[in-house]
């Protein structure tokens, strides 16, 4: 099984990523590792990704999902996968792969992201992530209140998974 947590910055998905890997014992790859120098650059300095930027950075998250499903071991990623067309090339001939959107509200978000140290994501872009995201259904992907403690999503990730 494949965990692929998305959402836009600043909504946990670090934080749920490490611990739900913790309790399933499996890998977790935070899609930032991803990123080129380039990208990470652009970022700092407050300028939004394109589409262009993000191809082959998403393309390098596939790959790795790709390996997991075809090694059958089970792996948990964190990417934004902000828009539908970013989700269908992550998801792109993959199967057991569940997505868990992690929303919250505008204000709790720029305020997480506010108290971060040492990331390279400026504060500034969050609007920009907010206005670019097309969040997905509960068809599409198990929806997650990102005002609940990391501990308590995990169970509910874990129960849903589990039928009840």
């Amino acid at each position: 099984m494949i965990y692929l947590i998305m959402g836009v910055s600043g909504s946990g998905k670090t934080t749920l990523g490490e611990l739900l890997a913790s309790r399933l014992d499996c890998r977790f790859d935070d899609a930032d590792t991803f990123h080129s120098q380039a990208n990470k650059d652009k970022m700092a300095k407050g300028i939004a990704l394109t589409d262009e930027d993000r191809w082959p950075w998403l393309d390098a998250i596939h790959d790795a999902m790709q390996q997991a499903q075809a090694e059958g071991t089970t792996r948990v990623f964190a990417c934004s996968a902000l828009k539908k067309v970013y989700r269908d090339r992550l998801l792109n001939g993959l199967e057991s792969v569940r997505l868990l959107f992690l929303k919250g509200s505008p204000e709790l978000l720029a305020e997480r992201i506010g108290s971060r140290r040492g990331h390279f994501f400026d504060p500034k872009l969050l609007q920009s992530q907010l206005d670019t995201l097309e969040a997905p259904d509960h068809l599409e992907a198990q929806v997650l209140d990102v005002r609940k403690a990391p501990e308590q999503l995990v169970d509910e990730v874990l129960e849903h998974g589990h039928g009840t």
